[in-house]
């Protein structure tokens, strides 16, 4: 599992090293640690350190002393390293041992008129032949993005990338512009080809916008690791996700590995029924009991026999969770079925044609955090815009906003309706009411398809419905997946799997029919 802390957690956690003057120690921890990281990637691109070129783009405070004495270490091993200052100083300690090891100086900072125009040209002319460029302009309690001439060269340069034959790029602790705390970004940033951090992962390299800049992520340890406190984000890897979803044990039967019931489809919108009741009969359910129309379930039925579908009401069948919302538009008596199950006592995914409806219930505070939504980005500035007309919560943001800070959004959402939020994306975040927050970001781009989200919404439901008959379900993973928190680890493990599955061939797209079919395979984890 992957933890992820904020920047002022970190630097919380550093605060007594610091104090007790260990700060140069920790730095060149740090600046070695990105050194070897810069040496494995010349390696790589060029099979030796030696005669490499080295930028390293150097800002004002640590996090261009961390550039500087890593870009040092690489010229003491034959690299030909060359510093931009991009502010009036460098960080002295720095500055001299980049000296000493014969690193060279271009300033760009304190020029004016065509000087300055000069400088910046030779500077971007720099970066671009580069083979290797180091970002450590800004750090992790940067607030905005770059300005002034560290601006002006990143926006000349991104103008002219190369594409082929750009240089690696290795941002220092985060790429500058990035914010370590959300992911949020204020442009212009030079995307990384890996990100080498210091002490923890940031919860901004694993949320969206800013873990698309990141590249790959490495952690440096620093000795602070003990001090730290909970994470701020969690993500489940593989091995997470096969100890934990759920598996029937020897005595297991139908109702003790979870009844989904699903209220999904209508005469206009049939096919999300039949890939959620199969995406949850493949995710293993013990039983999944469909309601809708009469011409749904028959074509429920005969895709999959083995789901029970009738006209009933909610209150009159027997489930551990629900999934409700997928294509169920404009069909009255789905409508009213969506209401009873959002205001009743069992745990639900909802999803879609649901959520205005769940925005409502939250007003009036009939959501809990065994209630799952599943917006997109644009699904869930309409539910923040219908909670804010109905005086719950903050200012209504729109799509725009959503996407460009996502973690602040989904936080707001679940502590609105008192629900998990899963604010589904490349990076998919899953946040609980009570500060709990998964990322996973392990689909393909292929999964951006109508009914995608009608086979996750199937998955989820199965794994709802674990955890409702099996509250101690999660133990094993710790304190933090107890409790109500148990539902945000089931969507997430849902999300997990699901993207696991659109990947399954390795090879383009698995199209959400066939989801369910890769679903069963990556299941085995033998894969």
């Amino acid at each position: 599992m992957i933890e992820a802390f904020t920047g002022e957690q970190v630097r919380a956690a550093e605060a007594p090293f610091l104090a007790a003057g260990q700060g140069p120690a920790l730095m060149r921890r740090a600046a070695h640690g990105l050194a070897l990281a810069g040496a494995e990637q010349l390696r790589d691109r060029r099979g030796a350190v030696a005669g490499a070129r080295v930028v390293v783009l150097a800002g004002t405070g640590n996090n261009g002393g961390d550039g500087l004495w890593a870009a040092a270490e690489l010229a003491r091993r034959g690299a030909a390293a060359l510093a931009v200052a991009v502010g009036e100083r460098l960080h002295p300690e720095g500055a001299a041992a980049f000296a000493a090891a014969g690193g060279r100086v271009l300033r760009l900072d304190g020029t004016d008129g065509p000087a300055a125009g000069d400088a910046l040209a030779r500077a971007a002319e720099h970066v671009l032949r580069a083979d290797l460029v180091l970002d450590a302009v800004l750090g992790t309690g940067a607030r905005g993005g770059l300005r002034g001439a560290a601006a002006g060269l990143v926006r000349t340069v991104l103008e002219r990338w190369p594409g082929t034959g750009a240089p690696v790029v290795v941002a220092c602790d985060v790429p500058s512009g990035v914010s370590a705390d959300t992911g949020a970004v204020s442009a212009p940033v030079l995307p990384a080809d890996v990100t080498v951090t210091f002490g923890a992962a940031k919860a901004g390299q694993f949320s969206a916008p800013g873990e698309q800049l990141c590249g790959r992520v490495r952690t440096v340890p620093l000795g602070i690791e003990a001090a730290l406190p909970a994470p701020g984000l969690r993500r489940l890897e593989r091995d997470d996700v096969a100890a934990l979803w759920p598996r029937p044990a020897a005595g297991a039967h139908k109702y003790s590995r979870g009844v989904v019931g699903v209220v999904a489809g209508s005469p206009t919108y049939p096919g999300a029924a039949l890939m959620c009741t199969r995406a949850a009969v493949d995710a293993g359910a013990g039983m999944v009991r469909h309601l809708g129309d009469s011409a749904t379930r028959a074509l429920v039925c005969l895709t999959s026999p083995e789901v029970v579908a009738s006209e009933d009401h909610p209150h009159d069948v027997r489930v551990q969770a629900w999934v409700v919302g997928p294509g169920a538009v404009g069909d009255p008596a789905q409508e009213a079925r969506i209401d009873a199950v959002l205001t009743g006592p069992h745990p639900a995914v909802v999803d879609a044609g649901a959520l205005t409806a769940a925005a409502r219930a939250a007003a009036d505070g009939a959501l809990g955090p065994g209630k799952v939504l599943t917006p997109h980005a644009g699904e869930l500035a309409q539910v923040l815009a219908w909670l804010a007309a109905l005086g719950v919560g903050e200012d209504a943001p729109d799509r725009a906003q959503v996407e460009a800070e996502p973690l602040r959004w989904a936080r707001a959402a679940a502590r609105a309706t008192g629900a998990v939020v899963v604010l589904k994306g490349a990076t998919t975040l899953v946040a609980d009411p009570g500060g709990l927050v998964l990322s996973q970001a392990d689909g393909s781009p292929w999964l951006a398809t109508a009914g995608s989200g009608d086979t996750l919404a199937g998955i989820m439901g199965t794994a709802l419905a674990h955890c409702a008959e099996h509250p101690d379900l999660f133990a094993a993973a710790g304190e933090w997946a107890r409790g109500d928190a148990r539902f945000a680890v089931a969507a997430a493990l849902a999300v997990a799997v699901h993207g696991y599955a659109s990947r399954a061939d390795g090879l383009g797209p698995v199209p959400p029919t066939a989801l369910s079919a890769a679903v069963r395979s990556v299941l085995r984890f033998g894969r």
